[in-house]
């Protein structure tokens, strides 16, 4: 849903999120994750709640800001986790299997290589893991869709924390009334909301890039370069 209306500022750059938006949904990689290694969802969950009431931090929040190693979290879930389930990973990294369930959106990519072809500066503000930065490369080529990347992992600090967002307009040159944030977590798009973006709470790709290309609309469009 588009959760902010256009204030007057023409809109020059687009920001998007990585997992959820740019891949299928997050809830339907984590449904394939507890599949391939023969636990239930709900086991997963607890184990999560289990290790963040201990270590008083998510274990995900903590590894998207390299706080942890994967192998560090995968231990400390297996505290929790039925015996044996470390052996179901078979000896490889917790990210091998995470991304078995994980795909890219090509309309989603597609749409961004078309944006950048239409003069808009195009960004991606993810929250992710060190470890994970060859496999999510190997899917998206962020160097050809994006002028700007900024990872939580490589920041050691994640959205929806204002100084992410900081980071990145500083690192674009651009005022955050010129930029559209494009998230699937509404937390995240509030932050960048209340720093001046725009921005969008993604749904899926035939809902979400029509309302991007409504809000766009409503300013004028970027002058590709060489245009006269």
């Amino acid at each position: 849903m588009i959760s902010d209306q256009f204030s007057g500022q023409r809109i020059s750059t687009l920001v998007f999120d990585y997992g959820g938006v740019l891949t299928n949904p997050l809830e339907e990689t984590f449904y394939l994750f507890c599949k391939a290694v023969g636990i239930s969802p709900l086991q997963l969950r607890e184990a999560m709640g289990a290790s963040a009431y201990e270590h008083r931090a998510e274990p995900m929040a903590q590894l998207e800001v390299a706080a942890i190693t994967e192998d560090e979290m995968i231990k400390r879930l297996a505290t929790y986790l039925p015996e044996g389930t470390l052996d179901r990973l078979e000896g490889k990294p917790f990210g091998e299997w995470w991304f078995k369930g994980r795909r890219t959106e090509t309309a989603v990519t597609d749409a961004i290589a078309g944006f950048r072809e239409r003069g808009y500066t195009t960004a991606l503000l993810t929250n992710n893991v060190r470890e994970w930065e060859p496999r999510w490369r190997a899917q998206v080529d962020a160097d050809a869709l994006f002028d700007v990347v900024v990872d939580s992992s490589r920041e050691q600090v994640r959205k929806p924390d204002p100084e992410i967002y900081r980071r990145l307009l500083e690192r674009l040159g651009k005022p955050a009334s010129e930029c559209l944030m494009v998230d699937d977590l509404e937390e995240n798009c509030a932050a960048a909301r209340d720093l001046g973006f725009s921005a969008v709470v993604w749904t899926r790709a035939d809902a979400s890039l029509p309302e991007i290309e409504a809000l766009l609309a409503t300013g004028a469009a970027p002058v590709a370069e060489g245009a006269s």
